[in-house]
C-alpha cells in the first residue's frame, strides 16, 4: 500500500467528508474508489476505441443480414 499527500480546496475536502461519514466510509476509501472509477471510465474509453478500430462495416452488414424482417414484439417497440 502507498501513501499520497494531496492538496484539496477546503470546499472539495468539506463536501468528500460529507460524503463519505454519509456513506460510512473513510475519506481514504472514497477517494481510492474515486480514482479506481475514473481509471475504469478512462480504460474502457480506451478498450472500446480498439475495439472499434477491429470493426468493419462489411462485417456488420453481413451480421445484420442474418437477421430476420419482421415487426418486433409489442413490449419491444419503440414508445410501446
Amino acid at each position: 500500500m502507498s501513501t499520497i499527500s494531496l492538496r484539496l480546496p477546503d470546499s472539495l475536502h468539506d463536501r468528500i467528508r460529507k460524503l463519505s461519514k454519509k456513506d460510512h466510509i473513510s475519506i481514504n476509501q472514497f477517494a481510492a474508489t474515486a480514482i479506481a472509477e475514473k481509471i475504469s471510465a478512462l480504460e474502457t474509453e480506451g478498450y472500446l476505441a480498439n475495439r472499434a478500430k477491429q470493426g468493419s462495416r462489411k462485417k456488420f452488414d453481413r451480421a445484420l443480414s442474418k437477421v430476420s424482417d419482421k415487426k418486433p414484439d409489442r413490449h419491444d417497440q419503440m414508445g410501446a
